[in-house]
């Protein structure tokens, strides 16, 4: 079948680059806001059963986020040449790497999640979780990865739309996954009680299964977004709408062009992954409310680093469709006007950061001892925003681009040797706390922005794919 040539592609060059940024990235914008606040309501929910709660959810999200991360690594190479291939107008070439897309996430998921299954009593054993923490984590974990393959899902499907420009589908389904989860949340974590609302006492259903039901809880709504994006992709009318007579069996060639994309971001995956790993055992030498305190102000910091997943998430898709159309120069435009914007709006979010540090830490745990440790390190953190915002823009673009092996030497030497290495020394050698382990993270994230700026900066990027 010859390709297909239709006109799907964002870029315009009759349209202002800022208007095209912000008609991708304020979906994505709202998105994550909206995620990283029913993160808040979570978080609070689980630490109002204390510390041990809090803890016994994070100890284990490092492991986590490495399974994840091998997943979203095929959505970094899967979104550069969906991108470039809508940009070209070449829609058979689309849809066969979206197919192509859905056969390697079954392919992958269902191993990863028999293995985490199977190993989780062992992981926050690992992780070097305290014998308090130990029951609760087990259950978490053994729940939670019980819906890995439809998370896994959900995020592949979620990267290849916002490859082609649609940024608006995953804003809403996920809006819907995570309301699933405050409502699970509430139903499952608490007992049966009873609750006064605007003068009325009723009794409220609960399960009252406490850390159980926080992972019962996100394993379903994950299970929904799954199910609800599979539906969006097979009968949704339009031109890239998929149907099982298309062929799902594993394409050789296009599979080697995505996994040379692909395998530089897993390995940038496994070694931040790892990374965290090593940073979090280290941490949890520092005892529970260190653990605790780490996770709920790095939860809190998450409402500024989602604006500036919105604005890498536009320049990847900017990126990779104006390299699509042969378009170079307008691609370094797009990315240009995109940092410009993003650190305007990161200087406002970050001043707010330091002012309401202390407030915001209220709202997850009463523990004064938690609060207090964990509002030192997000006023640090505070001061770091702009440069994030900055690395993660650059590091999008060179993602767009198919330029992943650069973010993957330059992510992994900067986490390694300045967080890694760092808080290894401060904590393990120096005897210091976790505010040294902050310190250690805002430098590896000023390093980064530089280093990603002056690969941007040598143009090298804009053939890295051979046409």
């Amino acid at each position: 079948m010859s390709a297909q040539k239709i006109k799907m592609s964002v870029v315009d060059t009759n349209r202002k680059p800022i208007a095209t940024i912000f008609m991708l990235a304020w979906p994505v914008f709202l998105e994550q806001i909206l995620v990283s606040l029913v993160n808040y309501v979570d978080t609070a929910m689980v630490g109002s059963l204390g510390a041990y709660a809090t803890a016994s959810v994070s100890i284990s999200n490092s492991p986590n986020m490495l399974v994840n991360g091998l997943i979203m690594s095929l959505g970094v190479g899967f979104t550069a040449m969906i991108s470039r291939a809508i940009g070209a107008e070449d829609l058979e070439r689309a849809k066969n790497l979206m197919r192509q897309a859905l056969t390697m996430v079954v392919m992958l998921g269902v191993p990863l999640m028999t293995l985490l299954i199977c190993l989780a009593g062992k992981i926050p054993e690992w992780m070097g979780a305290e014998p308090d923490v130990l029951p609760y984590a087990m259950l978490y974990n053994r729940i939670f990865a019980c819906s890995l393959i439809f998370r896994c899902m959900s995020m592949l499907i979620t990267s290849m739309m916002r490859g082609y420009g649609d940024t608006k589908t995953p804003m809403f389904v996920n809006m819907g996954v995570n309301l699933v989860n405050v409502v699970g949340n509430f139903l499952m974590i608490y007992p049966t009680r009873e609750l006064s609302v605007f003068g009325f006492t009723f009794t409220m259903f609960g399960c009252g299964w406490g850390v159980a039901g926080a992972a019962a809880a996100s394993s379903l709504s994950s299970t929904c977004g799954a199910l609800t994006m599979l539906s969006v992709l097979f009968f949704r009318k339009g031109p890239l709408q998929l149907n099982l007579k298309g062929n799902f069996l594993p394409d050789k060639e296009l599979l080697r062009n995505v996994l040379r994309i692909s395998l530089p971001a897993a390995f940038e995956r496994i070694a931040m992954s790892l990374g965290g790993i090593i940073n979090t055992s280290t941490i949890a030498t520092l005892g529970t409310v260190a653990i605790a305190a780490n996770s709920l102000y790095l939860t809190a910091e998450s409402m500024c680093f989602m604006p500036g997943f919105a604005f890498g998430t536009a320049a990847t898709t900017l990126v990779g469709q104006s390299l699509g159309a042969k378009l170079p120069n307008m691609a370094e435009k797009y990315v240009k006007t995109t940092a410009i914007l993003g650190s305007c709006v990161m200087a406002v979010l970050g001043t707010g950061l330091y002012v309401f540090a202390n407030p915001i830490l209220r709202m997850f745990t009463p523990d004064p001892a938690v609060i207090a440790l964990g509002t030192v390190c997000l006023q640090y953190d505070a001061f770091i925003q702009v440069p994030q915002m900055l690395a993660q823009i650059f590091s999008g673009a060179l993602r767009g681009a198919g330029d992943t092996k650069w973010t993957f030497i330059i992510i992994a030497s900067c986490q390694w040797t300045l967080r890694i290495m760092g808080t290894v020394i401060c904590v393990r050698v120096l005897g210091f706390g976790l505010v040294s382990s902050c310190l250690a993270m805002c430098a590896d994230q000023c390093m980064r922005c530089v280093l990603f700026y002056l690969r941007f900066r040598t143009g090298k990027w804009k053939t890295v794919i051979k046409d």
